[in-house]
């Protein structure tokens, strides 16, 4: 399967460009690449067009390595565009005709009635809307539902859209282009929270860290990267890149599952915030902190069918070293750390050897290793570890201490970041309950599963 010509990709922004375009140094793990000369003159700036075998076979090795991104405004659309949209719902029989409205007349559309409590209103709606109705019986979840939904599909693309999710005219569309590309098999937009009226602090934080906004940058999904799952809130898919669909013994985290078995197969899933779709965010306190406990119990599951995915945190052996050392907290902790990191910037000196400048490029990969470390030690300790913090605290000093520079390094990287209209104090108390919620998830599914599978880091050489 190779990439059309005309297809064109543009560097991500974390690639940078080495000697004048000699070497790229970026995607994840980094990777150091040399061009040949007759690879630089295939760029025009950050960007690439496909126009032969050769230059087809450096972009898809570009995206494979999460060195570079389609550019989706300049992709063909499909030649076969032709889709069915796939609604599985319980009861919302407002949320259900709004999402119904959004796609708009035309388009063939099912909506799967997961045992709603009264069907009578989903069938009115589902008739309004001169959809398709296929009534359950009694409640599925929604992996079965949607099973039940895309097995019907003779459209070469599905659409999968929750009833709580607004879909704007060009959110399908634009997905659509990034199946020019053969190898993708799953494309997810951009969701963002729909405006609601005097939106209280709860509501604010959550339009700004909503576990399904992936963020403003376009990426490849994959497991270890910072975008490393998708969600099927909404979700466009190759009809025959199914092969049995969702798992539907799944009742949380199959959409994840559904991601990782196409990354497994060798299939490509693309993040396109070029697309959006709105989602209606949980803004009661009691609800909303149910949920993020609730997306935390499918840790377990997800460990059991994909244990080499689900790691917290990866980390390499040196960085770990690094880690250990300073949370020591001894007077020599930070000069042995500080010994660490120059050991580690000489070693990647020798291997980017013949760059223009080897030791400040192996520099900047150090720093940029051990800040991902403190990061990743950071959320450990105040979201997956929590429990384990918090016996710590109890009975240590230095525990005490290194939990709350993770705490407050943690709010204040993550509020310039996130620039949410939400004072910092209300904006920390939603942050820590967000991770409360989402590591008590985790650990109960790890204490019903008898494993500690998904607490467990990834050592990576």
């Amino acid at each position: 399967m190779t990439l059309p010509h005309g297809f064109v990709i543009a560097l991500d922004r974390h690639t940078r460009v080495l000697d004048g375009g000699r070497a790229l140094v970026g995607g994840f793990p980094t990777r150091l690449i040399r061009l040949t000369p007759r690879a630089q003159r295939l760029f025009t700036g950050a960007t690439m067009r496909v126009r032969d075998a050769a230059s087809a076979l450096l972009a898809d090795r570009l995206l494979e390595l999460g060195m570079a991104n389609p550019v989706v405004e300049r992709l063909p659309a499909p030649p076969e565009p032709r889709y069915t949209v796939v609604v599985p719902v319980r009861d919302r029989p407002r949320q259900l005709a709004r999402l119904l409205a959004s796609i708009g007349a035309g388009q063939p559309v099912i909506v799967v009635d997961d045992g709603s409590r009264d069907p009578e209103a989903v069938a009115a709606v589902v008739a309004e809307h001169e959809a398709r109705l296929v009534s359950l019986p009694v409640n599925v979840g929604p992996a079965g539902a949607r099973n039940a939904g895309w097995r019907l599909v003779t459209t070469p693309f599905v659409v999968f859209a929750d009833s709580d999710i607004v879909l704007t005219p060009d959110t399908l569309p634009t997905l659509l282009r990034h199946f020019a590309d053969p190898r993708v098999a799953m494309a997810v937009p951009r969701i963002t929270g729909l405006p609601v009226p005097r939106a209280g602090w709860i509501a604010r934080y959550e339009h700004a860290r909503s576990a399904l906004d992936l963020g403003a940058h376009p990426a490849a999904v994959r497991p270890g990267t910072p975008v490393s799952w998708a969600s099927t809130a909404c979700t466009v898919v190759r009809t025959d890149a199914l092969e049995g669909g969702f798992d539907d013994r799944m009742r949380v985290g199959e959409d994840v599952d559904l991601c990782w078995r196409l990354i497994e197969r060798g299939r490509r899933v693309r993040y396109e915030p070029g697309a959006t779709a709105a989602h209606e965010h949980r803004t009661r306190l009691d609800d909303w902190f149910l949920r993020k406990a609730v997306y935390g119990t499918g840790a377990h599951p997800l460990a059991e069918r994909h244990p080499g995915f689900i790691a917290p945190a990866v980390f390499a052996p040196w960085s770990l070293a690094f880690i250990a050392l300073l949370l020591v907290q001894r007077r020599w902790s930070v000069p042995a750390a500080g010994a660490v990191l120059a050991g580690v910037s000489l070693k990647i000196a020798r291997k980017v050897d013949g760059t223009r400048h080897p030791h400040r490029l192996a520099l900047r990969l150090t720093a940029n290793g051990a800040f991902g470390a403190v990061t990743q030690t950071s959320a450990l300790l105040t979201r997956h570890w929590w429990p384990l913090t918090v016996l710590g605290c109890l009975v240590s000093r230095r525990a005490r201490r290194a939990a709350a520079v993770a705490a407050l390094a943690d709010l204040a990287l993550e509020y310039r970041r996130d620039r949410v209209a939400l004072d910092p104090v209300r904006y920390g108390v939603a942050r820590r309950l967000d991770d409360l919620a989402y590591g008590a998830g985790v650990w109960l599914s790890a204490l019903k599963g008898r494993s500690s599978a998904a607490l467990r880091p990834r050592i990576s050489r």
